[in-house]
């Protein structure tokens, strides 16, 4: 039989807070992170802007040696974990360690420790490589150094899937604990891939925008003047735990998790296809395995990276799944403030999504200044709405073609 699960914590580092509280009172304020890149000269970049995470201590999390080893990707989880165990008042021990476990996603993994490494062999030779290089580069060691940091010994994975990884491992896990193999999970997306050589690539891909001038109103989803995505680094994690292990163990609910969908596109490696059905089919397949029907999602937590293509297609899904009732959901992006964090977004949207539950409260899509007329649904321009959420669905598309839809909705015994 299928277990449920529930969420009972949060955490995260992002690039407008550096903590849950924060995040939240700065999305329902409509607060922009993204900024001009500090971490490196933009001298050549047609891009010079970012989310960098801001004012972050990481040695409020881990020592001065583990800095130096570990690359922001991992630190970020660590941090962002920590974070969550602690709001969840999760203890792991002996009697319980081998039936918690450990998936988080990113898209990229330590690509700053490769890009830096790199420099090293080519200045100094080989002989001056670091020998975390690999640890630092591997995109499974956020999960692997977490479980180390807590003492996990449950099920362990990391979701590679691009823009859908942090869904896709929240999917993953919630499903471990759903069927049986795992009483708890940390699960999420880390990211920290603003470094020269993503920039420059995504450049070259036209992929992300080039409003230097102006950096807050760089990303503006479902927009008529959107020229693309902003790169941001962060992490997000949340706990999930089977329902009678949580309440046996007093634990505050936040939120359920009903369904997970996902599917591949299997048409273009950047690209989503006109009308996006693997979207749609993604979105279908979470109502399906939440006993929903298109008329009880209140809220979506919109995928809108502010790409042209994306956000069109996006809503074009949205109609196809919903039909009538497209007409009276809330939509919003909240990438509008964030910015996208890659593999990371999918965390972080889960726990926007989860206080919107939480908080009566529906987060703005910020920019929203001209719509395009093709993105024609409720999108909760400039300013956050107060509205009773029962239910809320969060949309992930990544390169390859991966889609990730999961639905949360408010804890009733």
């Amino acid at each position: 039989m299928k277990k449920r699960v529930v969420v009972t914590g949060l955490g995260t580092v992002n690039p407008i807070g550096n903590c849950v509280s924060d995040t939240w009172e700065g999305i329902c304020a409509g607060k922009s992170g993204i900024a001009p890149i500090t971490k490196f000269d933009t001298s050549g970049l047609r891009t010079k802007i970012a989310g960098e995470v801001k004012n972050f201590d990481p040695l409020s999390f881990i020592t001065p040696k583990e800095v130096r080893r570990f690359d922001d990707f991992i630190i970020y989880a660590l941090a962002s974990a920590e974070m969550a165990l602690d709001d969840a008042g999760l203890i792991i021990d002996e009697t319980n360690a081998d039936r918690i476990g450990i998936i988080i996603g990113s898209g990229i993994g330590g690509i700053t420790t490769i890009e830096r490494e790199k420099e090293v062999l080519l200045k100094t030779g080989p002989k001056k490589i670091s020998p975390f290089t690999i640890p630092g580069a591997l995109a499974n060691l956020a999960a692997g150094t977490v479980a180390i940091k807590f003492g996990t010994r449950g099920p362990i994975s990391c979701a590679v899937t691009a823009c859908s990884a942090g869904n896709n491992a929240i999917g993953d896990a919630f499903r471990t604990i759903a069927y049986g193999f795992a009483d708890a999970m940390i699960s999420g997306g880390a990211e920290a891939a603003v470094s020269p050589l993503a920039v420059a690539a995504f450049n070259a891909m036209r992929a992300i925008s080039t409003r230097n001038d102006n950096p807050e109103a760089a990303s503006r989803p479902f927009d008529r003047d959107r020229d693309g995505f902003i790169m941001s680094d962060g992490c997000g994690i949340v706990i999930l735990e089977e329902l009678s292990f949580a309440l046996d163990r007093g634990a505050t609910i936040y939120a359920e998790v009903s369904g997970f969908g996902s599917t591949c596109d299997a048409y273009h490696i950047a690209a989503p296809p006109p009308g996006h059905p693997g979207a749609v089919r993604s979105m279908q397949l979470a109502l399906q395995e939440a006993g929903m029907e298109p008329s009880d999602i209140d809220y979506i937590n919109a995928h809108g990276t502010s790409t042209p293509l994306n956000d069109r297609y996006e809503i074009e899904a949205i109609k196809k799944v919903f039909g009538d009732h497209c007409r009276k959901l809330a939509v919003s992006s909240t990438k509008s403030m964030t910015g996208h964090l890659l593999g990371a977004a999918g965390g972080l949207e889960t726990i926007i999504s989860i206080k919107s539950i939480d908080d009566g409260i529906i987060p703005p899509t910020i920019n929203l200044d001209n719509p395009d007329p093709e993105c024609d649904l409720d999108l909760i321009p400039h300013t956050m709405r107060k509205k009773d959420i029962h239910t809320a669905m969060s949309n992930t598309f990544g390169f390859g073609g991966a889609n990730a839809v999961l639905i949360f909705k408010k804890f009733e015994e």
